[in-house]
């Protein structure tokens, strides 16, 4: 029981960072908007809602392994809610915004993506709430391996999804689900 309570809280607080995020405007330049682990730019807001504990001391594979679980139970929880909210997720791979098989070598992908895809998050879970012009987005991402993973919400504008909107060459997030 214990568990869950502690989930319980976990999710409370996690979708108070997330709701609050939602509504508030994106900056004209980077920096924080106030909430702990977070930061915004130009079209974007991103917010770590829980770390799990570093690796610099002991990387063992069940210690990683549990870390790892930990967090991927809070976006569970998260997504389940989520869920109920807005509809099924898509799943989206993050690997083609890396840009290495874009043919323009200048390519950089919109924020805050390329931000999900430097922290080698593989995939985030997206939802396009009802109100319209931006989506929200659930991952788990490592910047490095000594580094705590992150569970992470990113808010972003709708055009910052290159695909959506259909541009030739570009991604389409669209693709799984």
């Amino acid at each position: 029981m214990a568990s869950r309570h502690r989930s319980t809280e976990f999710t409370e607080s996690q979708l108070s960072v997330i709701d609050e995020l939602s509504v508030l405007p994106f900056p004209e330049q980077e920096g924080r908007p106030g909430t702990d682990g977070g930061w915004s730019g130009p079209g974007y807001h991103v917010a770590v809602l829980r770390e799990s504990q570093d690796f610099w001391n002991d990387r063992g594979e069940e210690i990683v392994e549990a870390a790892e679980q930990e967090l991927e139970a809070d976006l569970d929880a998260l997504a389940a809610v989520l869920t109920a909210r807005w509809g099924a997720p898509t799943t989206v791979d993050l690997g083609p915004y890396l840009g290495f098989d874009d043919p323009d070598p200048e390519f950089t992908a919109p924020e805050p993506l390329g931000f999900l895809c430097n922290v080698a998050a593989g995939s985030m879970q997206l939802w396009q709430p009802p109100s319209g012009g931006r989506w929200l987005a659930l991952a788990i991402g490592q910047a490095d391996r000594e580094l705590p993973f992150e569970l992470l919400a990113a808010i972003g504008e709708a055009s910052s999804l290159p695909g959506r909107a259909g541009p030739a060459g570009r991604p389409s997030p669209t693709g799984s689900s």
